[in-house]
C-alpha cells in the first residue's frame, strides 16, 4: 500500500509545516498587535512584520497542499522568506535607526532563536530534496 499524501504532508514535511503554522501564528499576532496599537512608533518595521506574516501563512498552505503548483508557491514563499531576512536583518544591523522595533526577521531573526534565517533554508533543501526524490534522482 503506497501513501499518496504529498511528500510535504509526510515525516519531516510535518514537522516543517507546524514550525512554519507556528510562526504564521505569532508573526500575524505580532503584526496585527503593532499595527493596531503602535503603528505610529515604527511603521517600516510594523509592516515588514505584517509581510513576514503573509510570507509564513502562504508557505504554511503551500507546503500543506503539496503537489506540483503548490511545491512552486513554497519555494517561492521560502526563497522571499530567505531573501526578507537577509535584507532585513543585514539593514537592521547596519542601519538600526531605522528600526525603531524589532520585526520577525531583525537582526536575522535573533528574537526568534535565529529560526527565522536557519527556516527557509530547510524549507528549500526539504522541498529541493522530496522534488529530487520523485523524479528518482539521488
Amino acid at each position: 500500500m503506497s501513501d499518496e499524501r504529498p511528500a510535504t504532508r509526510r515525516g519531516a514535511g510535518r514537522v516543517l509545516i507546524a514550525v512554519y503554522a507556528l510562526f504564521a501564528v505569532a508573526a500575524t499576532s505580532r503584526a496585527l498587535y503593532q499595527l493596531a496599537t503602535r503603528f505610529h512608533e515604527a511603521p517600516l518595521a510594523y509592516l515588514l512584520s505584517a509581510f513576514a506574516a503573509v510570507v509564513y501563512i502562504v508557505a504554511t498552505v503551500a507546503l500543506a497542499r503539496g503537489g506540483p503548483t503548490w511545491t512552486k508557491v513554497a519555494m517561492v514563499s521560502c526563497t522571499i522568506e530567505l531573501v526578507g531576512v537577509l535584507v532585513v536583518g543585514t539593514l537592521s544591523v547596519v542601519r538600526p535607526d531605522d528600526f525603531p522595533d524589532a520585526t520577525v526577521w531583525s537582526d536575522f531573526g535573533a528574537g526568534y532563536g535565529f529560526v527565522p534565517v536557519v527556516l527557509p533554508v530547510l524549507g528549500l533543501w526539504f522541498l529541493r530534496s522530496t522534488r529530487r526524490a520523485q523524479r528518482g534522482v539521488r
